[in-house]
């Protein structure tokens, strides 16, 4: 519904895009790799290996918050430009997306870390394997709604985008 409201709002004669932040495409980079991480973690819990789930868990763990710090920082950049949330149109939607993304993954977390925690306690790896699962599900999710935000932020190919690569930050 939002990319509905922003698809909208793009028609009006005062949409101006906002820069480009680099980090974006480094973000979603990183976004992917945990992602893939968690895939790896499927496969040690179906494998019952818990000192790679373990491992796996942690990695995945590790980059989506590296993920969400990257988001912080496009934030902060494009604060520091002058780009707040009631600049323009573009820039309300840019952080309207990415904040709601953002809660998203933080709520991914929560049940990561419940995930985790029963990792730590030393569970069996049976008994967590559906919970490691579900996170997995979850990731894949959060980066294939990433990858069509993505793609609304800053592919000027759609002619929807919220960024112009010209001027990037």
């Amino acid at each position: 519904l939002f990319i509905s409201a922003y698809a909208m709002r793009l028609n009006f004669l005062d949409w101006t895009p906002i820069p480009q932040p680099r980090l974006l495409l480094a973000n979603t980079a990183v976004l992917i790799v945990a992602s893939l991480a968690m895939e790896w973690t499927v496969f040690a819990a179906r494998r019952a290996d818990l000192e790679r789930v373990r491992k796996g868990l942690l990695a995945s763990g590790v980059l989506t918050c590296a993920f969400l710090a990257g988001q912080l920082v496009v934030w902060k950049q494009l604060g520091d430009a002058g780009y707040f949330l009631a600049s323009s149109a573009a820039t309300g939607f840019f952080y309207l997306l990415t904040a709601v993304h953002g809660a998203h993954v933080l709520g991914g977390l929560v049940a990561w870390g419940r995930t985790a925690r029963r990792v730590h306690r030393g569970d069996s790896v049976g008994s967590i394997r559906l919970s490691v699962e579900l996170c997995a599900i979850y990731w894949h999710f959060l980066l294939i709604v990433w990858i069509v935000l993505f793609a609304v932020l800053a592919s000027n190919y759609l002619g929807l985008s919220i960024c112009t690569p010209a001027v990037a930050l």
